[in-house]
């Protein structure tokens, strides 16, 4: 559909590429940048869609596609410095430790018991894998795995072309008549693959536009304080 294909040229003229999925790495080297409005993670990497590059690269962005469920990217940004700081952003580790171990660190992303234990289930999963790329079925499979999780892991860690719907997109979409709001998650995802080219970069930078143009138009006023993410449940 032309207009998803417009609103997309739109949206990038205006905000330029957006560099999703930030990493550590890059933050800490200081070789990316940050072009969003919220967040302190100088991870970004517009233009640049190699990443991820190594495993390790790939199990962080998995692990905050956990950590991001109902919290906002800020939290998620304190969460997985902590993880790193305590060596746990690494599955075999993360698979070993105690729940009580993986519980503080992650604290500051909300809903911590059960994301410990999604975490520890994700990464014994993970292990599993042997570098093979998983279905989505089967990380659907997977307690705490929702389908926007699923497909941020598909998209972002393993660049399959599965477009990720969330609130910021649903928001946007429908303020712009593509929606009505009540479309249930695969009536989206299926609206908005049908109508852009199926290619991971398209996928990758259109949703992160959605999300930043959401923010910027409509700081959290429903949400009800500055930052915080619409919750989504799974």
């Amino acid at each position: 559909m032309a207009g998803l294909t417009k609103l997309y040229r739109k949206l990038l003229t205006r905000y330029g590429p957006q560099g999703w999925w930030p990493l550590l790495e890059l933050h800490r080297g200081r070789k990316g940048t940050n072009p969003t409005k919220t967040g302190s993670m100088r991870g970004y990497h517009p233009g640049d869609f190699s990443y991820p590059r190594t495993e390790r690269q790939r199990f962080e962005i998995a692990v905050g596609a956990i950590l991001t469920q109902n919290t906002s990217w800020v939290n998620v940004e304190k969460a997985l410095l902590a993880l790193e700081k305590a060596g746990l952003i690494d599955p075999e580790r993360m698979r070993m430790a105690r729940e009580e171990e993986l519980r503080m660190p992650i604290r500051p992303a909300g809903y911590f018991n059960q994301k410990a234990k999604k975490l520890k289930a994700f990464a014994a999963f993970y292990r599993a894998l042997e570098g093979r790329t998983p279905t989505r079925e089967e990380l659907l499979a997977l307690w705490g795995i929702g389908p926007e999780t699923a497909d941020s892991i598909l998209l972002y860690a393993y660049r399959v072309p599965e477009f990720v719907i969330d609130a910021y997109t649903r928001r946007v979409l429908a303020a712009q008549g593509f929606l009505t709001g009540k479309e249930t998650y695969d009536k989206v995802k299926a609206f908005c693959e049908k109508g852009l080219p199926k290619d991971v970069k398209t996928y990758q930078e259109f949703h992160a536009l959605l999300v930043e143009h959401a923010k910027r138009l409509r700081p959290a006023r429903r949400a009800g304080r500055p930052g915080k993410k619409p919750v989504r449940k799974e």
